[in-house]
């Protein structure tokens, strides 16, 4: 922890919520699911190979 640390009402509440995932023992699954979710999401928002157009 840092010593006179000021945080913002997001930032803390979200290090509280990492903090319930870490003592709930829950944490893992919980960032597996999140890389899996933000895999989808490039994946969805990736152009596709024929949709590339190269600059010649």
């Amino acid at each position: 922890m840092i010593d006179g640390a000021r945080w913002s009402l997001d930032g803390a509440e979200a290090v509280l919520r990492l903090r319930s995932l870490r003592g709930s023992g829950d944490f893992e699954e919980y960032m597996a699911f999140r890389h899996r979710q933000e895999r989808q999401r490039n994946d969805v928002s990736a152009p596709q190979n024929d949709a590339i157009k190269l600059a010649a």
